[in-house]
């Protein structure tokens, strides 16, 4: 994911060559392991610039992947739902499916949703910036997904925002646990777990006969 970030076109020359230098070492070494020293001789420039353009390690990693979110989400968003969902799933299938996918694309990518986790707790810009679009490009097609099952019967009736809202806390908050304040992160998808979840997100909205 890193790997294929788009680099803005407003940058300086030497914010052109951290940002590829940085996207490069993220890609090969991870984020954790990657330093600002590292990253500034990689660039060719004093660590001094770096703290300069950009204050820390963590928003050089939001300066250069935030371009890629934008421009790749609303895709990324419509082919997850293309792999999950299929017309023979019940819900409950389809939501265990969607769990497990997202629990591979996370853990693949668990340094930058660290980062992620952790600025949106304490940046009001961020939030303005990636909120709204994640509720557009992610949220609207989950949003017809459940509209999809109401009108098959399969879920309570609750109104339709209430129900993603109900869902999205629990799965957020889940992924969070996991990968975020969770000292060990599972390096297997945790089925058992997944499937609790599913089952209690299920008893709150499935439609009662």
């Amino acid at each position: 994911m890193i790997a294929q970030t788009k680099i803005s076109k407003k940058n300086t020359d030497k914010q052109q060559k951290i940002a590829e230098t940085a996207v490069k070492m993220f890609a090969e070494k991870g984020y954790a392991n990657t330093s600002t020293s590292e990253i500034a001789k990689g660039a060719g420039v004093a660590e001094g610039t770096i703290f300069r353009h950009y204050g820390t390690k963590d928003n050089l990693l939001l300066a250069v992947i935030l371009p890629f979110i934008k421009e790749s989400l609303p895709s990324m968003a419509e082919n997850v739902i293309k792999e999950v969902y299929s017309e023979d799933k019940s819900f409950e299938e389809f939501l265990k499916a969607f769990l497990q996918n997202r629990w591979y694309f996370i853990f693949d990518n668990q340094e930058l949703f660290k980062v992620i986790v952790k600025e949106l707790l304490y940046s009001e810009d961020l939030k303005k910036e990636l909120l709204p679009f994640f509720s557009e490009t992610v949220l609207k097609r989950l949003l017809k997904i459940i509209n999809l099952y109401k009108g098959r019967g399969e879920l309570s009736d609750l109104p339709s925002d209430k129900i993603l809202k109900m869902m999205f806390t629990l799965i957020a908050g889940y992924f969070v646990s996991s990968f975020v304040l969770s000292l060990e992160p599972s390096t297997n998808v945790p089925t058992d777990e997944i499937d609790q979840l599913v089952q209690f997100i299920m008893n709150g909205i499935r439609k009662e006969i």
